[in-house]
């Protein structure tokens, strides 16, 4: 069985505060986040270890964003998200 089987997929959108490193500047930035929620029940045609994969499973949020361009006019340079953190558990 595949991850999506398990989960809802549904796109989040989240504000980040963060500097540039090239200017530092510091500005709130819209994050795009997937918001993976478990389903109510296992899919059908699922074998036994695919219900225990079920049952351990978790909702999570995957960072879609990797990049992000700054906002100051002058610089307007993309940079990379500083945080290792792109998987949250709910």
């Amino acid at each position: 069985m595949n991850e999506r089987d398990f989960f809802n997929e549904k796109e989040e959108v989240k504000k980040a505060t963060y500097s540039c490193p090239h200017c530092r500047e510091r500005a709130e930035y819209d994050v795009r986040w997937l918001k993976r929620t478990k389903k109510p029940q296992p899919p059908r045609g699922a074998n036994e270890q695919d219900r225990a994969r079920f049952q351990k499973s978790r909702d999570y949020l995957v960072r879609i964003d990797d990049m992000l361009a700054c906002r100051n006019a002058r610089c307007r340079r993309r940079f990379e998200i500083p945080s290792s953190q792109s998987v949250v558990f709910i």
